[in-house]
């Protein structure tokens, strides 16, 4: 059983998941069963991603477009934005049963699924990989008077509509965060002024209009700009500061008790054979022992987090039921 670190500032808030680094081993024997050359017979891996370019599924589908190539060659990746990922995942079920369609997913997903009421969720698809982790930012404009988290509390504790936040699509993980904020200030997260966006560019140009005061952002996307001096980052989601940012400290330091972790992996159409399965999942698992992959892993700042076979098909159902509460307790139900 996988290590599970919870959001532990109230008792409900344990239903967000924050989870430790797993590494799992390969569901059937290696060297044993069709391979993935085998099940894909001839045909060129193709790979959705469900946001626009730029964005942490974004990264991830192309980071394992480059860690696939000495493995199975070649291999497609695509955009289709919008909603959380759940337009992405209207077109994704319509694969049905070809193994060569893969789809990059996450608890973002699992949210805008439920926060959108979208005709599907990822108990359509066959869950195959959980591969990363990645924490959030919360960031100002430079030139923001916000200086700390502790400014940043105080703001929201006085006027909290008035502290708008720009972030991803409604019901992900940055809307949740938000959510959670708020919640720790003694606030109503209903009352949160969110600002949902498709991709990250989009909310970072939200923020720097000035028609936001402060952005929620996966670190991984952000940390550029933060380099660059375009925004300045209060706080970062981390139960402990980060060894790639340690000059950013956590929201706890600051004085809001949250901790939130969101992750990403990989799906496929949910009509595949076990066969199939098995064989893209070791397929999967071969990726992630890539010097490619784990150069990736180093230089994009993500927390290994691999997790195959039945053990993360329990894990996304079990996100389901967990993420859905959460967002019914915050008002985004």
């Amino acid at each position: 059983m996988e290590r599970q670190r919870w959001s532990r500032w109230v008792p409900w808030a344990a239903a967000v998941l924050a989870t430790g680094a797993v590494v799992a081993t390969a569901p059937a024997e290696e060297g044993t069963g069709s391979t993935a050359v085998d099940v894909l017979d001839g045909a060129q891996l193709r790979i959705m991603a469900p946001a626009a370019p730029g964005g942490g599924w974004d990264q991830t589908s192309r980071e394992m477009q480059a860690a696939l190539r000495e493995l199975v060659g070649r291999t497609e990746v695509y955009n289709v934005a919008g909603a959380g990922g759940t337009i992405g995942l209207s077109q994704f079920v319509r694969f049905d049963d070809d193994p060569a369609q893969l789809m990059t997913t996450g608890l973002i997903m699992v949210g805008a699924a439920k926060a959108n009421k979208s005709a599907h969720s990822l108990a359509d698809t066959t869950p195959l990989v959980r591969l990363t982790t990645d924490y959030q930012a919360i960031v100002v404009p430079a030139a923001s008077p916000l200086r700390t988290t502790a400014d940043l509390a105080a703001a929201m504790r006085a006027d909290l509509p008035a502290v708008s936040i720009a972030g991803g699509s409604a019901g992900g993980v940055e809307q949740i965060l938000a959510g959670l904020m708020a919640k720790a200030v003694g606030g109503n997260p209903a009352q949160v002024s969110y600002v949902a966006h498709s991709g990250g560019g989009e909310a970072l140009t939200t923020l720097l209009s000035g028609r936001a005061v402060i952005g929620i952002s996966g670190l991984s996307e952000i940390q550029p700009q933060i380099e660059a001096g375009t925004v300045r980052a209060l706080a970062v989601s981390s139960p402990e500061r980060l060894p790639s940012v340690p000059g950013i400290p956590t929201l706890r330091e600051g004085g809001l008790d949250v901790e939130l972790q969101n992750w990403r992996g990989v799906t496929a159409p949910k009509g595949i054979s076990d066969e199939a399965e098995q064989a893209l999942e070791t397929l999967l698992l071969d990726m992630t022992r890539t010097s490619a992959w784990q150069d990736a892993l180093k230089r994009r700042g993500w927390g290994d987090a691999t997790l195959a076979g039945p053990e993360f098909e329990e894990f996304v159902r079990t996100e389901q039921d967990r993420v859905s509460q959460v967002l019914d307790e915050i008002g985004l139900g």
